[in-house]
């Protein structure tokens, strides 16, 4: 077959997947057996993405107790935020404040979301209407090659926050309350972070680190053949602080000194990320 063909066969293909709107959902719902070439992961990729023997190297994302932050022990925790983001740009936060029963409503809405009758999703679908919540299967299927294994929406929280109507009811009161708590743990991170660089606690939110909130939700669907796809690639985040829930299930991996490290879910924990803005900030004295 030849490149120009395989291309062919790909839009073929691809242009039928998204005349479905079912999302690669509608692929499990169909009960398919093989996972479709366009979601195929180069196998070099994935050896790459498999994590290393790193048993002897005691590799682990740091997770800070925030619930030290209020106490004597104050700059403890700042200098464990300092060497955290200088020498990782990762690490998980406990006693944060955002309530347990928050997270897992956050997480079981989306699961909702997702699992509603494709009629329902679809009035979700990307238009020209500029909608501030958003359903997709891919932020451009036409030029992402491979397509990764999921199903997302996307909700624009902040400056201008959506009307109520305007976020699906399947997740609205738990999208609505929990970007509350995270634009409050947000606040705190970016005190602790200005203070690690040894700035005035509001520097951070002063040049407007605070000011937006984007929020991106992924639903990875069972895969018949998990190790022929990837439900995410390996990406930056082009934000200045990107705060992810995990589920029980795991998978998540970090690029850490040249091997790929795993972040085990810890039941509570956000993963704190430095993102791709705050790097290139004026402000970046320590990444």
């Amino acid at each position: 077959m030849t490149e120009n063909s395989e291309k062919i066969d790909r839009l073929n293909d691809l242009t039928t997947f998204i005349s479905t709107k079912t999302g690669v959902k509608g692929l499990v719902d169909a009960e398919i057996t093989e996972v479709p070439s366009m979601f195929h992961v180069p196998s070099s990729i994935l050896s790459n993405n498999r994590p290393s023997d790193i048993s002897g190297l005691n590799l682990t994302v740091p997770i800070i107790d925030l619930g030290d932050r209020n106490t004597s022990s104050r700059n403890v925790v700042i200098s464990k935020i300092k060497d955290a983001a200088e020498n990782w740009g990762f690490f998980q936060v406990i006693n944060h404040d955002v309530p347990l029963t928050v997270l897992e409503e956050i997480k079981e809405s989306v699961r909702r979301f997702h699992e509603q009758d494709p009629v329902v999703k679809n009035q979700y679908l990307p238009t020209d209407n500029n909608k501030r919540f958003v359903y997709n299967n891919d932020f451009d299927l036409y030029h992402s090659s491979p397509l990764n294994w999921r199903d997302s929406f996307t909700c624009y929280i902040a400056p201008d926050p959506p009307n109520p109507e305007e976020i699906p009811l399947a997740c609205r009161s738990a999208v609505i309350e929990y970007t509350k708590h995270v634009m409050e743990l947000g606040a705190v991170l970016f005190q602790l972070l200005s203070e690690a660089l040894g700035l005035d606690s509001e520097t951070l939110k002063r040049i407007d680190c605070l000011k937006g909130l984007f929020m991106l939700c992924h639903y990875y669907p069972p895969c018949p053949q998990p190790d022929l796809t990837l439900g995410i690639s390996k990406h930056t985040d082009n934000s200045f602080l990107t705060l992810l829930l995990q589920d029980q299930i795991g998978g998540l991996q970090v690029l850490h000194e040249d091997y790929w490290v795993d972040v085990p879910p810890v039941p509570g924990a956000l993963v704190v990320n430095i993102g791709d803005f705050m790097q290139a900030s004026p402000v970046d004295a320590f990444f």
